[in-house]
């Protein structure tokens, strides 16, 4: 026997605790600083500087160059990580899905059009990446209230050519390097236009069976 009356233990066991709301408060506010938007921070503060470490001195010097391609890396190997961390331990926020894509587009655009300021891209290879990029991004946009396009194997090849033939881009390489990076940005490009007509396929599937749901549905 407690002595307490029953209504009195329900009401007490239902009464809100003091500064529980505070608590949930600074649960939530802790969860921006996990370790996957860490990374993906830590890739938007490099892009000023790498835009930086690849413009000085003019932009021709190779050890500046080389410095900026280790910028680009570090930011390549982070997007790697945040993505992976996040999903493996459930660390997704909201900040992250804005940020990442963001510091993602923000590193190779920034990378793209420099390396084309300083004559070392043909500036339609800059403006079919960065055209590709932008379209997708709206063509996700477009169809997202019937459903989420997945990123496909094809897709995370481009990106995997893409990072690895801007990164040669970057460093001031000649004879048969030069040349091979040559041939890796061509791969790069390939699978950019390629991917890209099959996100719209996809994006034109998905926007045919959400229609055909709501006309069934009504």
């Amino acid at each position: 026997m407690t002595g307490v009356p029953a209504s009195a233990a329900g009401e007490a066991g239902r009464r809100p605790v003091p500064g529980a709301k505070l608590g949930a408060a600074a649960v939530n506010q802790a969860s921006l600083w996990n370790i996957a938007n860490i990374l993906t921070m830590i890739r938007l503060v490099l892009v000023p500087g790498f835009v930086l470490l690849l413009l000085a001195d003019g932009g021709y010097d190779p050890a500046w160059r080389a410095w900026a391609w280790a910028a680009f890396a570090v930011a390549m190997i982070t997007d790697i990580f945040d993505g992976h961390l996040a999903r493996t331990y459930n660390l997704v926020t909201d900040f992250g899905k804005i940020a990442d894509p963001i510091a993602d587009k923000a590193i190779m655009g920034s990378a793209l059009i420099c390396l084309s300021w300083l004559r070392d891209l043909p500036w339609w290879v800059t403006g079919v990446i960065l055209g590709r990029e932008l379209g997708i991004t709206l063509l996700r946009f477009w169809v997202i209230r019937y459903g989420v396009i997945p990123a496909s194997r094809g897709g995370k090849m481009k990106t995997l050519a893409q990072g690895t033939a801007v990164g040669m881009y970057v460093l001031a390489l000649t004879g048969a390097l030069a040349t091979m990076r040559f041939w890796v940005m061509a791969i790069a490009v390939v699978l950019t236009v390629v991917t890209g007509l099959d996100y719209i396929r996809q994006a034109v599937v998905l926007r045919r069976q959400g229609l055909a749901a709501e006309r069934a549905a009504r």
